[in-house]
């Protein structure tokens, strides 16, 4: 007979054997992925990098700066009324070739007319008043001769007589006026030329003044462009050098125009910074010659400067606010930092004006890839073993 009191103790005591090996395979698994994960695998070769260079050189710099400009009129007038008025009439629009004294717009006439007729009214008042004193003063002065009236007397006449015809005079002053001012409610142009620009419409209400077109006028072509702040003065040195500037003309066949700077701007645009540059272009036959409002390119020739240092653009890299390019050591391979001064451009190439000397070695291509002390090898030479460029020939 089983003693059942002795089963539950049994089972305790398997279970306490059998807990110490579980658990002791569970802890040898955790250790090994514990030891597994503190082990750093080795970090990768940094790979050496194939690069172009240059060796650098003195050379000589030339150039040419090119600008947008427009060919306008030498002289360009805007045009208005010199009344005040309604216009009711404008017979031209944009681009319209008009001839000296043609009607370019017309004011309604009848509120002038009218001051007109008031000014001749006033004239004929006047002089009616003027031969009323003339004929007083005769017959007071016979009156004076024989004795019927004072000498006090005859001068008040004479001068009511005087006083009578500086009013006449002042009556015919003013209605010329108002003569000359209706003739204005017609305006005519000053001179032959086109028409730019159209300023009012028929039915405004113009004051004296109020530009209703903008006329150039037939004659001296000009070449209107505008040129940065660092670039007026050498713009300024050619004002005045017969053909200093060459103009190519847009859609217009044949060579180049020589221009002439004639005037350069004091002040700077307040919007743009730039200067506003004329220049002179050669007179030439109407149909021949340039045409107003003509898109044209004005290239300016830079002077030649000897002894610089030309690299290609590609060759830049911006590093902390300032123009910088890759020194490649020879000897080691290995490339450095180097700031410069960029004084200008010529093409696709920059012109170097400090931080560099002839002899030295720059990168030209993959610049933005490299680091300060990295190994590169030299395009086209085959990579060394291990990873170490080797040195080849450029």
């Amino acid at each position: 007979m089983v003693d059942t009191r002795s089963q539950p103790f049994l089972l305790r005591r398997n279970c306490r054997h059998e807990r110490p090996a579980w658990r002791g395979g569970l802890g040898g698994l955790l250790l090994v992925a514990l030891l597994a994960a503190c082990t750093r695998s080795p970090a990768p070769a940094e790979p050496v990098r194939a690069v172009r260079s240059v060796v650098i050189g003195a050379a000589s710099s030339a150039g040419r700066q090119e600008y947008a400009a427009e060919v306008k009129a030498r002289t360009e007038s805007r045009l208005g009324f010199r009344v005040a008025g309604k216009l009711v009439e404008r017979p031209v629009q944009i681009g319209d070739a008009v001839r000296k004294g043609q009607v370019l717009a017309r004011l309604d006439p009848g509120d002038l007319q009218l001051v007109e007729e008031s000014a001749a009214a006033a004239v004929q008042a006047a002089a009616a008043n003027a031969a009323q004193a003339e004929a007083d003063l005769r017959r007071f002065r016979g009156l004076h001769e024989q004795g019927f009236i004072s000498a006090a007397e005859l001068e008040r006449r004479a001068t009511a007589s005087t006083a009578a015809r500086a009013q006449l005079t002042q009556a015919r002053a003013q209605a010329d006026v108002q003569a000359s001012q209706t003739g204005h409610g017609t305006l005519r142009a000053d001179a032959a030329g086109v028409i730019t620009a159209v300023e009012a419409e028929p039915g405004a209400v113009l004051a004296a003044g109020t530009p209703v077109v903008r006329l150039a006028w037939d004659g001296p072509r000009d070449v209107v462009f505008a040129v940065p702040e660092d670039q007026v003065p050498l713009v300024r040195s050619l004002a005045g050098r017969a053909g200093a500037l060459s103009v190519s003309l847009w859609g217009q066949p044949g060579g180049a125009l020589r221009a002439t700077v004639r005037e350069v701007a004091a002040a700077a645009d307040p919007v743009t910074r730039t200067f506003t540059v004329k220049a002179d272009l050669p007179a030439a036959p109407s149909r021949a010659g340039p045409r107003i409002g003509q898109t044209a390119v004005v290239a300016v020739e830079l002077p030649r400067v000897d002894g610089v240092i030309r690299l290609p653009l590609g060759a830049l890299v911006e590093h902390q606010g300032r123009s910088s390019v890759w020194l490649l050591d020879p000897a080691s391979l290995t490339v450095s930092l180097q700031p410069v001064v960029v004084v200008g451009a010529d093409g696709n190439d920059v012109v170097i004006g400090g931080g560099l000397r002839p002899g030295q070695e720059v990168v030209t291509a993959g610049v933005h890839v490299l680091a300060a002390g990295q190994k590169v090898r030299r395009h086209g030479a085959a990579p060394a073993s291990g990873g170490v460029a080797a040195s080849a020939a450029r």
